[in-house]
């Protein structure tokens, strides 16, 4: 049986969940794989701490160069987190001829042209189903599973933080900041939650299921980004009441050779498979067109989750290496060619929209809206205007309340047109919130 040698740098709770698969299940992945899949190494800057997953010293490397510097050694694991510190470490095991699987899922949306042309080079595999939605083989199926298809359309829930958030929001009625704080307390957000709510966690995964689906590299500068922690529960409720859950969706969709990708708070009908993924289920529908709608469910973070997701890649590269496979790096398996997708702009997009004005509550407010609207070809669906004050000026004395307004599908740059127009002819007394809408009408 051909012998396989594998270390792990970065020992957090991926990388304890990894080690643990790998000694735990060593028998099971054998049989399984025909291939003896040893950990050799496993590196990590600080040796004196508790661990989850406690290791004997004979695993244990004091410095990168154990790792590097051993001929021995096939794969490197990279559990490191960040981008500097990981591109640096993946290029110098690329020189070293030394295949890599990582859950890193920052460093190859905003490096990962880099990172596969320079693997390309050196016929080194790069294994990646970690580093979107965890447990779940979206990557895999992308690669594999679904190659017969044009893939017309990626979206769903890739952040299990803010979909926990959302879902409390719409059934216990509670602020962002006290439901983030239980949040915390429970496990489900980090210390510092900021690349979870502010959606840049979701936009790195979308970024990648995107380039796997077109064929290309994109810039991640390109990618519109959102997060919901301007989010209020009154546009949680008026949402429900037009029938709509909202969900912070990662976006994916190819439109006349351009890519539209894009991550922000979103409404969808109620009946909607992702408006039921509640807590902090990830799950990716995917459209095809030979296969219609797919839909992935599973946890998308987790210790044991992730690393089955890790240990995946490990034995794939471990088969290729053991039966002496050609390179099958990603690249040519997706026919990912090396070419840059052109992304929509946001002025661009095309999308029906709930809309939420705070108005005087007053006769003839909503013929001056649908005056501006009209002017921009936007067209009304559906009209919210509730009694309830909202808030009480003092020296004006003047009640106001929420005007909500669902459109049928429009551009973006004419809504953002209206919205300035109706706001600089003072009919609004509060900045308006605008949430975009995901139907069956496009």
């Amino acid at each position: 049986m051909k012998s396989i040698n594998v270390a792990v740098v970065g020992y957090g709770v991926v990388g304890n969940g990894v080690a643990r698969i790998l000694i735990e299940k060593k028998e099971l992945l054998s049989k399984k794989s025909q291939i003896e899949i040893n950990l050799k190494k496993v590196y990590t800057r600080n040796w004196n701490k508790q661990f989850e997953y406690p290791l004997p010293d004979s695993l244990k490397a004091y410095s990168l160069e154990e790792v590097l510097d051993d001929n021995s050694i096939d794969i490197i694991v990279e559990l490191t987190g960040g981008i500097d510190f990981p591109l640096q470490l993946m290029k110098k095991a690329i020189e070293k001829n030394k295949h890599i699987v990582t859950a890193n899922k920052a460093l190859l949306a905003e490096k990962g042209k880099e990172i596969f042309t320079e693997a390309e080079k050196k016929g080194i595999r790069i294994g990646f189903e970690a580093a979107v939605a965890g447990g779940i083989p979206i990557i895999r199926a992308l690669r594999e599973g679904l190659v017969a298809n044009q893939i017309t359309k990626v979206y769903g829930i890739l952040n299990g933080t803010t979909n926990y958030i959302l879902t409390k929001m719409l059934k216990e009625k509670r602020d962002f900041n006290s439901i983030l704080r239980e949040a915390q307390e429970l496990g489900y957000a980090e210390a510092d939650p900021t690349l979870d709510i502010n959606g840049t966690d979701a936009a790195h995964k979308i970024a990648i299921l995107a380039s796997l689906s077109y064929g290309g590299f994109i810039d991640f500068s390109g990618v519109y980004v959102e997060g919901i922690q301007d989010i209020s529960p009154i546009d949680v409720e008026l949402g429900r009441e037009l029938g709509y859950t909202l969900k912070l969706l990662a976006i994916a969709k190819s439109h006349n050779g351009e890519i539209e990708v894009r991550v922000h708070p979103t409404f969808l009908p109620e009946e909607h498979p992702l408006a039921k993924v509640d807590g902090v289920y990830n799950a990716v529908m995917v459209e095809g067109d030979a296969v219609g709608e797919t839909m992935f469910y599973g946890k998308g973070a987790g210790s044991l989750p992730t690393a089955s997701a890790v240990v995946s890649d490990i034995v794939d590269i471990a088969k290729s290496i053991a039966l002496g496979v050609g390179r099958e790096i990603e690249i040519t398996s997706m026919n990912w060619e090396h070419k840059d997708l052109v992304l929509t702009k946001l002025s661009d997009f095309n999308t029906r929209y709930y809309i939420r004005f705070t108005v005087p509550d007053i006769t003839g407010i909503l013929a001056k809206v649908s005056a501006v609207f009209a002017k921009y070809s936007i067209s009304i669906a559906a009209v919210i205007q509730k009694e309830k004050v909202v808030s009480l000026f003092e020296k004006r004395k003047e009640k106001v309340v929420p005007l909500v307004i669902l459109t049928h599908t429009a551009s973006e740059k004419n809504v953002q047109q209206a919205i300035k127009e109706i706001e600089e002819q003072k009919i609004t007394v509060e900045k308006t919130k605008v949430i975009r809408v995901e139907d069956e009408e496009e």
